[in-house]
Parts: structure tokens; C-alpha cells; sequence
């Protein structure tokens, strides 16, 4: 059998999670359980009608009811399997491009949002692949900067023009400041004061 991949142990963590804090437990999705968030899961992998919804306002109503659907028709045992068993066979060809960064920050949206929490410890393969995708374009035109990542042992990302800001991290961390996590991705910000504070309360990511 081959070994998983991330994606795939992401999906792992994240259904055990929600098998040991059950349906009612807080996210750091504003407003969202992990009943909803699970819900959220499976209409993003299932029912493609609703994906648009995901990133163009006009249409949030309806993705919106279209997991409250899903959310309030399942049972919670049923919800968490159906999460676990992975995207239909169409899609698993691109699960890991579709879902490596989509589960890690999901993980880290329960994990976080419970007492007492600590940063994971990643793997190698996945702290490549999410390096891989999180860049500065989006911090970069949210606050009018030249915004650089810089990671340990990784060549920086740059973009964007003005003043200079630097954000550094492990590339978790930078994921999840990347995408509007900032309150609690473990970064370092440096430069311009006005400018940091602006980045910190951004509306980043989706």
C-alpha cells in the first residue's frame, strides 16, 4: 500500500480531531463548529453547484444554504465518515492540489481555536508543499507594500512595490498568515509600523 500523502494525513488529523472534540466544538472560522465546518467540507468536495458561492459574493446565500443542508440533514457520525472517505473518484486524481493546503489550515482551525494549543511539529514533504504555494502577492496589494516571506533554510518570496515589510515563519505559519489567520500564526513582522498593523488586520486569504 502506498503511503499516504499529505493530503491525505491531513484528512486524517482533522476527522480524529473532530471524532475526539465531537460537533459542537469552536473553530476559528467566524461563527463555524465543527459541525459546520465539516458540513463545509463536504459540499466543497460534492456538490461543485455550490463552489462558486466560495469566492464571488453574489452567490454566498446559496453556498451558504447549501451547507446548512448538508449540516443539518447528516448525523454527526455520518458527517465525519463522509469527510473521512475523501473526495468522490472524479476529483481524487487532484486531491493532493486541492486539498494539501485546503485540510492543513482546517487542522489548524480546530486545533487553534482550543485551549492550551501548541504548533505542530510538520513534515518535511508537507512544509515543502505549502512553501510551494502560499506567496506575498495578496499580503502585498492588501497593504499598498513590497511584502517579503522568509523561512529558514528557504530562498524568499517577494512582491508588491512601496515600504518594506518582512514576514518570517515556518511555512505553516506563513500559510495561515497568508490566510487571514494572522491573530494566530506564529510569524515575525518587521518594518514600518502602520504598515505591520495594517497587515495584521487585513482581510487575507478567501
Amino acid at each position: 500500500m502506498a503511503p499516504a500523502s499529505d493530503a491525505q494525513q491531513e484528512r486524517r488529523t482533522l476527522t480524529d480531531l473532530f471524532d475526539q472534540l465531537g460537533p459542537e466544538a469552536p473553530t476559528l472560522c467566524v461563527g463555524w463548529t465543527t459541525r459546520d465546518l465539516a458540513a463545509h467540507l463536504i459540499v466543497r468536495e460534492r456538490r461543485p453547484d455550490s463552489g462558486p458561492g466560495l469566492i464571488w459574493a453574489p452567490l454566498a446565500g446559496y453556498t451558504d444554504r447549501v451547507r446548512c443542508s448538508a449540516r443539518d440533514r447528516m448525523g454527526w457520525t455520518e458527517l465525519v465518515d463522509a469527510v473521512r472517505s475523501g473526495p468522490p473518484a472524479l476529483l481524487r486524481p487532484f486531491d493532493a492540489a486541492m486539498n494539501t493546503v485546503e485540510f492543513f489550515i482546517h487542522v489548524e482551525d480546530v486545533r487553534r481555536a482550543q485551549p492550551e494549543w501548541e504548533p505542530r511539529t510538520l513534515a518535511p514533504s508537507l512544509s515543502d508543499a505549502l512553501w510551494s504555494r502560499v506567496g506575498p502577492a495578496g499580503m502585498a496589494k492588501a497593504v499598498g507594500a513590497a511584502v517579503e516571506l522568509t523561512s529558514p533554510g528557504r530562498r524568499p518570496k517577494l512582491a508588491g512595490q512601496g515600504p518594506s515589510l518582512v514576514v518570517d515563519g515556518d511555512p505553516g505559519e506563513l500559510t495561515l498568515f497568508g490566510a487571514g489567520r494572522q491573530r494566530t500564526a506564529r510569524v515575525a513582522l518587521t518594518g514600518d509600523d502602520v504598515l505591520v498593523g495594517r497587515l495584521q488586520r487585513a482581510p487575507l486569504g478567501i
